[in-house]
């Protein structure tokens, strides 16, 4: 009886002692990651007169569009965010006819042709002040979660991310559905 439980100590203990070497690859990152993130960071800024450049020529573009009042341009990678401003007036559709002008005038531009256009007034406020910062050598940091956001709310969910659904665990009781 008592090897038995010899045994299963031994076995218990070889288990807990295999699972404790696996702590070091958790979520948390370690310091070296943390330099490596530090080291992009500091090299953004030596792109970061390109970028300016091709987000001034497609404002400019956008803004030759008639009905486009003015536009503001982040770059981030090779996707573009253009914020269009145009009269307050203006009903839905012909909003939608101007974003979709635009969107063919930044087409046949090479940094244009991944480019999300908006015409939401807090969104293009929020591209200009970035595209102010980024002018004024402000560091980037928090710059691609923003931008993130932007498109989050122009683009909350993309096709190509939705799963079907699996109808087998739908409840098939109808006091649910009362209940709701």
């Amino acid at each position: 009886m008592t090897n038995k439980w010899l045994v299963s100590i031994a076995v218990l203990a070889t288990l807990l002692s295999g699972c404790g070497t696996n702590n070091g690859n958790g979520a948390s990152p370690s310091p070296q990651n943390n330099d490596g993130l530090r080291q992009q960071a500091q090299q953004l800024p030596e792109s970061a007169g390109e970028e300016l450049d091709a987000a001034g020529r497609l404002e400019q573009l956008a803004k030759h569009v008639p009905g486009v009042e003015n536009a503001h341009c982040v770059l981030l990678g090779d996707t573009a965010v253009v914020g269009i401003d145009v009269d307050a007036s203006l009903d839905r559709s012909r909003v939608g006819t101007l974003k979709y002008s635009v969107a063919e005038a930044l087409r046949d531009d090479p940094n244009g042709a991944k480019a999300i256009v908006t015409a939401d007034m807090d969104l293009g406020e929020r591209l200009r002040e970035m595209r102010q910062d980024i002018q004024a050598g402000k560091p980037v940091a928090g710059f691609a979660e923003e931008l993130a956001d932007i498109v989050g709310r122009i683009v909350p969910q993309l096709p190509r991310d939705t799963l079907p659904r699996d109808t087998t665990d739908a409840p098939a009781s109808p006091q649910v559905d009362q209940q709701l």
